[in-house]
């Protein structure tokens, strides 16, 4: 095992922690619950010496990636909210 395959497993750790730090009133928390779920599958697996297959990594680390950012798109921009209302005063 390369030591870039046992740095992508801490990086889906990392993940699978941000995952599960949503919020249950986001829309994505339902999707976020189940690639976290697949994400400690297979971290699961690795840690009782099975090997993941780089592809399967990558698509659960780009997964996570795309799911955060989208999930992030919709907190709202809290400088831009001040301005609004400080404005309306």
């Amino acid at each position: 095992m390369s030591r870039n395959y046992f740095h992508q497993i801490e990086l889906l750790r990392l993940l699978a922690s941000r995952l599960e730090r949503l919020s249950a009133d986001s829309h994505w928390a339902r999707r976020a619950s189940g690639l976290r779920g697949n994400i400690i599958k297979v971290l699961d697996e690795t840690d009782s010496n099975k090997e993941a297959t780089a592809e399967r990594l990558d698509l659960l680390t780009g997964s996570a990636f795309d799911l955060l950012r989208r999930a992030a798109q919709d907190i709202p921009d809290i400088e831009a909210l001040l301005k609004k209302f400080y404005r309306e005063k």
